[in-house]
């Protein structure tokens, strides 16, 4: 089934207690991508980069199924960075530098190609460019997912409000569900954030897994616990590619097929934090994720 993600191809600088990178590529579609190819192909991207985006690492998406017909090339113009250095308990990070460059005045032109699309993820990026997205499709996807951040409801929260009346599920964590919502409690908060347009609610937590809300329904889903996390920064979207891939996947938007979703996101982003940036998603093996699926079923039957 046709899957469309929007997101932010970038570099990325980190320091973490596991070591550092100067420059490696990052950027939520980036994650996005390279975690539901493992599900569906192609992945139908778009994007934006500068002329110092190597075409090395754009061949390299390509390979792993990944159609980048939508990626904008800006080539005297440098693509999106950010750097962030992490502290010892992996939780809290500090942001040492943001360079939105060519994402600064992004306009995001879907292919005639791309018109199709039953499935469409809008990773974090301004709230007028993700709405802008789906007013320039033809047709209404069947499923639409929106990931956001704190900083859009600090500075654009009117414009904000108003794509999340548009989607279908919403993917936040649980600090931004709280300022969203102006409640404490994630299951009140939940109801408010439904209450604003989504059906579907995900509240992320982080290394203490992922809870999802439909109407009255609450499911909660671990994390998988792992004996060394190197690296946080992609792990919310890779989780949300997983999410959406296995969606698309198996054509099925059921609540219960949600949860399964879920899980498959889960196990995806358990991957993304074992190694630094994309390295991990990059090297993946089918049978790996296969494994890991089950690991997951096993630490929640019982």
């Amino acid at each position: 089934m046709s899957l469309l993600v929007i997101g932010s191809v970038a570099f990325d600088a980190l320091e973490t207690p596991f070591g550092k990178r100067d420059k490696i590529i990052g950027g939520a579609g980036t994650f996005i991508s390279l975690s539901a190819a493992n599900f569906v192909k192609p992945v139908n991207l778009v994007s934006v980069v500068g002329g110092d985006f190597l075409k090395s690492d754009i061949e390299m998406m390509k390979g792993k199924g990944i159609n980048t017909d939508g990626l904008q090339i800006k080539e005297n113009e440098k693509s999106f960075f950010w750097s962030g250095r992490y502290f010892n308990d992996m939780n809290s990070r500090e942001t040492l530098a943001t360079e939105l460059n060519v994402l600064g005045d992004f306009d995001p032109i879907i292919p005639e190609s791309y018109q199709d699309c039953k499935y469409l993820m809008l990773g974090n990026l301004a709230p007028q460019v993700q709405r802008q997205v789906i007013e320039r499709l033809t047709n209404r996807p069947k499923l639409v997912v929106m990931d956001t951040m704190n900083f859009w409801m600090d500075i654009a929260y009117d414009d904000l409000i108003q794509t999340i009346g548009m989607v279908d599920v919403l993917s936040i964590n649980d600090e931004e569900a709280r300022q969203l919502s102006k409640e404490y409690s994630l299951v009140k908060a939940a109801k408010k954030i439904m209450a604003m347009g989504p059906k579907y609610l995900i509240i992320k937590k982080g290394e203490h897994g992922a809870l999802l809300f439909h109407q009255d329904e609450i499911f909660y889903a671990p994390a998988l616990p792992l004996e060394e996390v190197f690296d946080p920064t992609g792990a919310g979207d890779t989780f949300a590619g997983g999410f959406i891939g296995y969606l698309a996947s198996t054509d099925d938007i059921s609540f219960d097929n949600m949860k399964r979703a879920v899980i498959h996101g889960s196990a995806m982003a358990s991957f993304c934090v074992e190694q630094f940036g994309t390295e991990r998603l990059v090297d993946l093996k089918a049978n790996e994720l296969e494994e890991r699926v089950a690991q997951f079923a096993k630490l929640v039957n019982f």
